[in-house]
C-alpha cells in the first residue's frame, strides 16, 4: 500500500514522530524570538494601559482571594500545587487582552468593558477549551495530593511554616521534589502545548476547541526551540510573581496576555498554514 494510499482508523494504525513533523508549520523562529514578543507586548501594555493595569488589578485581587480561601478553608496544602496550575487556566483568563492586542493591531479602540465582554469568534467552543484546562488543573491536583501521600504516608500536612524544612531537610522531601518536578514538568508541557496558541486561535477563528488545541501542540512541536525558550520566560516572569507575593502579577500577567498574541500572530497566523 503505497505512502498515498495510507488511512487510519481506530486503533489500527498510528502514526510516528516522522509525520507529526510537518514543514509547512515550521516558522524558522529565532531560539529568543519570545523577547520580541514581549517587547511588543509591552507596547501594546502601554497604549491605553488603564485597561490593561485594571486587568491585572483583577487578576491579582482573584488570585489573592483564592490562596485566602485556600489557607481559611484548611486546604493549604494544595497551595503550592495550585499556584502551579494558574498557569494551566492563564491562557483562559488572559482572552480579554488578546482582545485588546487584535484591536490595536487592527486599529480600534477598546477599553476595559469591552475586553471584559470579548465575543470569541468561535462562540461557546472557548468555554469548553476552559473547561477542559480546568479538568487538566483538577487532575494535577489529584496527582500532587497523591505524590505527598506516596512519600509521607498519612502524616498530616505540616502547614506553611514547617513545609519548607520537611521538603529541604528530609531525604524523602529532596526525593518528593525530584520526582514531584518531573511528573510537575510532564503536565506543564502537555498544558502549554495544547494553550498557548487555542485559546487565542478560538478568540481569532471559528474552530472548536479540540482542532484549536490539536492545532497547537502541532504548531509548538514543529517550532520547538522558540517555544520552549518561550515557555521557559513565561515560568521565570511568574516565578518572579510569585516572589513578590502576587504584586507583580498586576503587571507582568498583563504583560505575558499582549505578548502571547504576538506569539499566536507569528507561529499561527503565518501566512500560507492554513490556521
Amino acid at each position: 500500500m503505497g505512502e498515498a494510499d495510507k488511512s487510519y482508523w481506530l486503533l489500527s494504525e498510528t502514526s510516528g514522530i516522522g509525520e507529526t513533523r510537518d514543514p509547512r508549520l515550521r516558522r524558522g523562529l529565532p531560539v529568543f524570538e519570545g523577547f520580541r514578543w514581549l517587547s511588543a507586548g509591552w507596547r501594546d501594555f502601554w497604549i491605553r494601559p488603564a485597561s490593561s493595569l485594571a486587568y491585572g488589578i483583577g487578576v491579582f485581587l482573584l488570585s489573592v482571594a483564592f490562596v485566602w480561601m485556600l489557607v481559611a478553608f484548611g486546604l493549604d496544602y494544595i497551595l503550592f500545587p495550585a499556584l502551579a496550575a494558574f498557569m494551566i487556566v492563564a491562557p483562559f483568563l488572559a482572552i480579554g487582552l488578546y482582545e485588546k492586542s487584535r484591536s490595536i493591531e487592527e486599529g480600534r479602540r477598546i477599553g476595559f468593558a469591552s475586553m471584559l465582554l470579548a465575543r470569541p469568534r468561535a462562540g461557546a467552543q472557548v468555554f469548553f477549551a476552559g473547561l477542559l484546562l480546568c479538568m487538566l488543573v483538577l487532575l494535577w491536583m489529584r496527582a500532587a495530593v497523591l505524590l505527598y501521600a506516596l512519600f509521607f504516608g498519612v502524616m498530616a500536612f505540616p502547614g506553611l511554616d514547617h513545609i519548607v524544612s520537611m521538603l529541604f531537610g528530609t531525604a524523602y522531601g529532596w526525593t518528593m521534589l525530584v520526582v514531584g518536578t518531573a511528573i510537575g514538568g510532564l503536565f506543564a508541557a502537555f498544558a502549554f502545548a495544547v494553550s498557548v496558541f487555542s485559546v487565542p486561535m478560538l478568540l481569532d477563528q471559528r474552530v472548536d476547541a479540540l482542532t484549536a488545541m490539536g492545532s497547537s501542540m502541532k504548531l509548538v512541536w514543529n517550532n520547538l526551540s522558540p517555544m520552549v525558550a518561550w515557555g521557559a520566560m513565561l515560568l521565570a516572569l511568574f516565578a518572579a510573581c510569585v516572589a513578590t507575593g502576587l504584586v507583580g502579577m498586576i503587571v507582568i500577567f498583563p504583560l505575558l496576555g499582549h505578548a502571547t498574541w504576538h506569539a499566536y500572530r507569528a507561529v499561527a497566523r503565518s501566512e500560507g498554514t492554513g490556521l
